[in-house]
């Protein structure tokens, strides 16, 4: 458990350095103007602080699922890829899907978090593949 919660620190810390990027800079003046057609406020600080300890947690679940599917798929960057794709799979195209058909986010939004996410998802689970190991 303790190489699952380490490697799922290193993934989080991928997934929360992307996060920052893709929503600080990337679409940081669409995102405003989102918010500023939906009548709300930017994110702050307790917001933030909460998006970034989930982002860790999930993290440490893409490590954990590395860990059971890799007994199926064997160890290495492909089953930790797969494990990042499932993750990205529910956050991304899951959410984005119901977020544009709300109508509170663009397509284009959805489509440019969808294309981030899935390098940034695949790069986290492989760094944190990378620390998890069986115990022997």
């Amino acid at each position: 458990m303790g190489r699952v919660l380490l490697g799922g620190f290193i993934a989080g810390i991928v997934l929360n350095i992307g996060e920052a990027l893709l929503n600080g800079v990337v679409l940081a003046e669409s995102m405003g103007e989102d918010f500023k057609r939906l009548g709300l406020s930017q994110p702050g600080g307790d917001f933030i602080a909460k998006a970034v300890v989930a982002t860790f947690v999930l993290g440490i679940v893409i490590i954990c699922l590395y860990a059971v599917i890799r007994t199926h798929f064997g160890p290495g960057v492909k089953t930790a890829i797969y494990a990042g794709l499932f993750a990205w799979f529910c956050v991304y195209v899951y959410v984005g899907i119901i977020q544009t058909g709300l109508g509170l986010v663009s397509a284009r939004l959805a489509l440019i978090g969808a294309v981030w996410g899935l390098v940034e998802y695949a790069v986290g689970g492989i760094a944190g593949a990378w620390l998890y190991k069986d115990a022997e």
